[in-house]
């Protein structure tokens, strides 16, 4: 079937929610912010938790509908990891724009205009210890005039005393039927046609970031046309066919390591990421009936050991090749360490 056209926008902001309201699956964030814009009270905010779940699309979504377009620009300073956010730009440009009054609240335009600016730090995870340090007194000098909304993957990396000072909404990772039901919805918009296996595959391979699906869904639709199945899906995603992986652990098991180092081989020959190779290996591993926890216990401990080392840039074929020679060792219950005659 001949591809159908594209329109030049990535869907994942064609199909970004313009308001809170529309914010897939965070129901209680939804429920205090509607609040929050009924009342345009507002405290500092702290949104966390995985990637694609919606954090900055809620941040915008708000600051949109508490200010409008034409306020926009000289209320809202937004701010990520690829802006300088050192100390320096810290004491000068986020100071300077956080001590700036504004006018008294009224509404414009049907907005609700609160006597406040927004400062949003995206990704604020990737900000020095120090930078950090330097927005404590920040924000409390200029809390009458200024809003902090700080977004981040891992509350643990914001220091305590600015965690402490922010209202905390944690973003869940989006459950299947509800990224099923929004991929459908797009699919619907953009004339394509999924099988509920390809459906079921996507929401898999994405791992509950809802970004990631409406890529890997462009991506396949940019390739394939407008009938996407779930082969097409794994093949644009990265994510190694699950056949690659069941036949290394099989070579595993057989107990020849020819046969596994061959196996090892076709891994690295197809090109495919170890660490990624690592991940689906885990998965198999854990879910599997047919091998004791013992033997899970002796696999995870290697694989958990080979993925720091793949981090710390070790070779990728020997370290999976230590996998497989571990692994064996597990299934065909050999010892732990072999033992040399003195």
């Amino acid at each position: 079937m001949a591809p159908i056209l594209q329109s030049s926008q990535p869907w994942v902001e064609k199909y970004r929610p313009k308001q809170v309201k529309d914010v897939a699956h965070q129901d209680e964030v939804v429920r205090v912010l509607t609040n929050t814009l009924e009342t345009a009270n507002c405290p500092h905010m702290l949104f966390y938790g995985p990637p694609g779940t919606g954090k900055t699309t809620t941040a915008l979504a708000i600051a949109h509908q508490l200010f409008g377009p034409e306020l926009y620009k000289s209320r809202v300073l937004e701010l990520n990891a690829s802006d300088d956010r050192g100390i320096n730009v810290v004491r000068t440009k986020i100071k300077d724009f956080a001590a700036v009054a504004v006018g008294s609240g009224q509404r414009q335009g049907g907005y609700p205009c609160p006597p406040y600016k927004i400062i949003i730090l995206d990704e604020a995870d990737s900000m020095t210890e120090d930078a950090q340090n330097a927005l404590r007194r920040t924000m409390e000098t200029y809390s009458k005039v200024t809003r902090f909304f700080f977004i981040c993957n891992y509350i643990s990396r914001i220091i305590e005393p600015l965690a402490s000072r922010c209202a905390k909404f944690r973003f869940k990772p989006l459950s299947e039927e509800i990224m099923t039901s929004r991929i459908l919805h797009i699919c619907k918009e953009e004339g394509l046609n999924l099988d509920a296996e390809a459906l079921s595959t996507v929401s898999t391979i994405s791992q509950g970031d809802l970004r990631r699906a409406i890529t890997y869904l462009q991506g396949a639709a940019r390739l394939f046309g407008s009938s996407i199945t779930s082969k097409d899906l794994i093949s644009v995603s990265g994510v190694i066919p699950q056949e690659v992986v069941g036949a290394l652990l099989a070579a595993c098991k057989s107990g020849n390591f020819d046969l596994a180092n061959k196996e090892v081989n076709n891994v690295i020959a197809e090109g495919y990421p170890v660490s990624q190779m690592l991940s689906q290996l885990f998965e198999v591993v854990v879910e599997a009936d047919d091998i004791s926890d013992e033997q899970k216990a002796r696999i995870c401990k290697r694989l958990g050991e080979a993925d720091k080392c793949l981090v710390d840039g070790a070779d990728e074929y020997l370290q999976l090749l230590d996998v497989a020679s571990n692994t064996m060792r597990a299934l065909c219950n050999m010892p732990q360490e072999f033992s040399y005659e003195t």
